[in-house]
């Protein structure tokens, strides 16, 4: 069994990062293009919302890459000894838009970091604080949840004997290997469990690839965005279940009193992500 030294851990709290970055339009017309999008945004214009998850991107070398393909223990996050990293859900506040062509300033710092017992055994996690900032001043507000966890193999949910109720829209959203490869590097994310199907399958004990965590968020809002025409003004989510390459998502949301309630639904309507947004009037790029 590994040993966590949470005392150790805890010395991480507090750490801070900052890193400046350009919001590039050709990574924006990436994702643009990965996503199916026919509008392709150019310099001034707003950047859709969640797709700052493009830039700040981790840079490590390959030589510091551990045999998952993530950035080895160091650097801001802490060094937790269990093997499995995984992005669990976050929150946001929009203030302003970014714009494409600038410069934005993102500050970082550990708030959170907790021991917790699950189905599979320990569990770490470390929530990661960020501010994004440009000449305008503060935009985003954002904190991350990174849940740590001890190997085991993961099924696949059961079908439910009924899907949830009241839905006032159910987009569908086929996924393949090409999409989540894009995806990953896009946000040059080396996690091999998205685009490597013998070690996804074979060492991590997934039943097929991975779909990225922030993929299916970003799909949620994009969808909310599409039925509604109104912009995030804050926007959580949480990750229930995985999803797997080839899997269709539906996109589901319902409207509230000051936004929507929205969730993805795996096949047979299990219980993927679950996310809340809510909004300001006007137009959503």
């Amino acid at each position: 069994m590994i040993g966590i030294d949470m005392d150790h851990l805890r010395t991480w709290l507090g750490r801070t990062e900052t890193v400046t970055e350009q919001i590039s339009v050709p990574r924006a017309n990436k994702l643009a293009a990965t996503l199916n999008r026919d509008d392709r945004p150019g310099k001034g214009d707003p950047l859709p919302q969640l797709w700052h998850w493009l830039y700040f991107t981790p840079h490590a070398a390959q030589s510091e890459l551990g045999a998952d393909g993530h950035p080895r223990r160091g650097g801001l996050l802490p060094p937790v000894p269990l093997p499995r990293r995984m992005w669990a859900g976050g929150r946001l506040t929009f203030h302003q838009p970014l714009r494409l062509g600038e410069d934005v300033t993102r500050t970082s710092e550990i708030i959170t970091i907790a021991e917790k017992s699950g189905a599979q055994g320990a569990l770490v996690f470390v929530t990661l604080r960020h501010r994004l900032t440009n000449s305008a001043g503060l935009a985003i507000e954002e904190e991350q949840d990174i849940v740590y966890r001890a190997a085991a193999s993961t099924a696949r949910p059961a079908a439910l004997s009924a899907r949830l109720p009241s839905v006032d829209w159910r987009r569908a959203y086929p996924t393949d290997p090409v999409l989540l490869f894009r995806y990953s590097a896009i946000t040059f994310n080396g996690h091999r469990i998205h685009y490597d199907l013998p070690y996804a399958t074979q060492e991590e004990g997934y039943p097929g690839l991975v779909v990225q965590g922030p993929l299916t968020a970003t799909l949620l809002l994009d969808a909310y965005q599409r039925e509604t025409g109104e912009v995030a003004r804050t926007y959580s989510f949480r990750g229930q279940a995985p999803l797997f390459g080839d899997d269709t998502i539906m996109l589901c949301g319902r409207r509230t009193g000051e936004g929507g309630d929205l969730w993805a639904e795996g096949p047979g309507g299990y219980l993927a992500m679950s996310a809340k947004v809510t909004s300001e009037a006007g137009h959503a790029d």
